[in-house]
């Protein structure tokens, strides 16, 4: 049985349209289970909540990079940018290192920094930046820590 946040893409077209709360949930879950696992004792609502601040916001921009990607439909995210850089920057040499920057939590001012001081063309970083738009895509995690519900896909 696969769970929940399993998918593929198949013929560039999602064969699942995955949640990104759902998700984020099923992570919090592991999470609670290993720290509480390490405690001996289960720490309930306590280690979910330490997870939402600690992990969601980087949770949320790599899920958004898969969506931008057109490699897992998420469906909180907008329909339209599904896929958006696979077709915009296919053979941009510069897509690639810029979404590895993102990946390790980079805003927009480091990248430009180091486009800089690498002398990378930044009219292209500058359409990589604006196309990706990372301040657009701030969602608050919407699953309630006081009632932790792990589900799969049977659920």
């Amino acid at each position: 049985m696969l769970p929940v946040c399993a998918t593929a893409v198949v013929g560039g077209e999602p064969d699942a349209r995955l949640s990104l709360h759902r998700c984020g949930e099923e992570e919090a879950q592991r999470f609670k289970w290993i720290e509480s696992e390490k405690a001996g004792r289960d720490l309930g609502e306590t280690a979910i909540r330490l997870w939402i601040g600690r992990h969601w916001n980087s949770f949320l921009r790599q899920r958004w990079l898969e969506h931008l990607q057109g490699k897992t439909y998420w469906v909180e995210l907008d329909h339209r940018d599904f896929g958006v850089l696979s077709t915009g920057f296919a053979g941009s040499s510069l897509l690639g290192p810029i979404i590895e920057h993102f990946k390790m939590g980079r805003e927009n001012l480091d990248i430009l920094l180091w486009a800089m001081r690498e002398r990378l063309p930044m009219e292209e970083v500058r359409e990589i930046l604006t196309t990706l738009d990372v301040n657009s895509v701030r969602l608050q995690c919407q699953f309630d820590p006081s009632q932790p519900q792990c589900r799969n896909a049977a659920g």
